[in-house]
């Protein structure tokens, strides 16, 4: 009798262990998931120092660019089998690198394929000041910039160690969009959020293009406050930001969202208007900042979505989605934050879902010739977002296996019923 229970209380025990370890290895295989979602290393075989940003030529070439904060630039392939990179441009001896200060934005111009310019964003010392930078690559090499090709375009003091801003990109209408953050300290004790008298704490747009008298770019004519005798700076294309770190214009509807990283308590999504007043330092996000109750909110622009610092400390703007991978989130506009590595999709109507927690430090996004997005982290990888659908095959295989074992466990107690009937 003990016999007749035995070998079915095996077999039992032993489909049990077999569709554990399969459906493990489905886990395993589907890498570091939540939900729908998951984080894949996009270059598994390349490693990078401090990436903070990685960026597209738009040449038709699928070739992508990682900026390292202390002063490179690298180029390798777009595919997931690149072994190498190389550098680009390495201005490390000339770079102030140092907390929230480096090599920080890179921009290709329109016209990058046929004239070789490209723009960079940098923090230099004695004194403290952002530079705006033109290079150009060199001659029949188009993965080697001429390091001695630097044309300064702009030139801006820097009064503290924090707050560089850093992003800058080429509109759809051809100029260069520069962010800059307030200077620094803490709760910009200068008020150059709502001075338009300085460059700090602004949206800037220039046109690379031309010249006008003094400067080595040209003032849009449409700017805001281009003409005016007020002393307001002409380069200003929106003010009243914090840090914008991060921004980015989504290819479908040319608008300029920004990720306004906050003070104590805040963190905010801003679509940018020309000549907007986006509140800093009145307001963080939609709270009363100085004063701190009362403040007097008349034309001041409210932020698209805010959230608070129970869910991270500094977002990290990021893009509006138009690549093909992930269809479910076309339109919506993926982005983070630096410190708890959550990861969201915020709606053109403001309904914002956690895509994933993903424990990484993030420090930007980046999207390819084909929109695909890409996720820069302080651990030196660069990862890519990916359905986390479970692979079909080792499904098949355990539900087999746990029928077949099913099928012979029946098949062995049912001759045992009939053994005992019949002795």
């Amino acid at each position: 009798m003990k016999d007749r229970l035995y070998i079915p209380f095996v077999l039992i025990i032993a489909a049990i262990i077999i569709v554990t370890l399969l459906f493990g290895f489905v886990g395993k295989a589907s890498g570091q998931a939540q939900g729908n979602y998951i984080i894949q290393a996009a270059f598994p075989q390349l490693a990078f120092s401090q990436p903070v940003g990685i960026y597209s030529a738009n040449d038709g070439t699928s070739r992508l660019f990682v900026i390292e904060q202390a002063g490179a630039i690298r180029v390798f392939q777009n595919s997931v089998n690149t072994a190498t990179s190389i550098v680009f441009l390495d201005i490390s001896n000339q770079v102030l690198f140092n907390g929230e200060q480096g090599l920080l934005g890179l921009a290709f111009h329109p016209n990058f394929a046929n004239n070789g310019y490209f723009y960079i964003d940098y923090v230099t010392p004695n004194p403290t000041r952002t530079i705006i930078a033109r290079y150009s690559i060199t001659g029949g090499n188009p993965n080697v910039a001429n390091e001695s090709s630097e044309f300064r375009l702009l030139e801006i003091n820097q009064p503290f160690a924090n707050h560089k801003g850093g992003q800058i990109a080429f509109g759809y209408d051809g100029y260069l969009y520069i962010g800059m953050g307030d200077g620094g300290s803490g709760g910009d004790p200068f008020g150059n959020g709502q001075n338009r008298s300085t460059l700090l704490g602004k949206i800037l747009r220039i046109n690379v293009d031309a010249s006008s008298t003094g400067k080595n770019y040209g003032i849009p004519t449409d700017n805001p406050f281009a003409g005016n005798t007020l002393g307001y700076r002409e380069e200003i294309y929106a003010y009243g930001f914090r840090n914008p770190y991060r921004f980015s214009f989504d290819s479908a509807t040319s608008k300029l969202w920004v990720g306004d990283v906050g003070q104590n308590r805040i963190e905010e999504i801003d679509v940018v208007q020309k000549g907007k007043n986006y509140g800093w330092n009145i307001m963080e996000g939609t709270l009363c900042y100085n004063p701190s109750s009362g403040c007097n909110k008349t034309g001041l622009e409210l932020p698209v979505y805010e959230y608070n610092h129970a869910l991270g400390i500094a977002v990290i703007g990021g893009y509006v989605y138009h690549g093909s991978a992930l269809s479910e989130l076309a339109g919506d506009y993926i982005y983070g934050d630096y410190s708890s590595g959550r990861i969201w999709a915020l709606t053109a109507e403001s309904t914002n879902t956690l895509i994933i927690d993903s424990n990484l430090l993030i420090s930007s996004f980046g999207v390819d010739e084909n929109n695909e997005l890409y996720i820069c982290a302080l651990d030196g990888n660069i990862y890519r977002l990916n359905n986390a659908a479970i692979p079909e095959l080792p499904t098949v295989i355990s539900v087999t296996l746990l029928l077949t074992v099913l099928t012979v466990i029946l098949l062995l107690t049912k001759r045992m019923k009939n053994k005992k009937s019949h002795p």
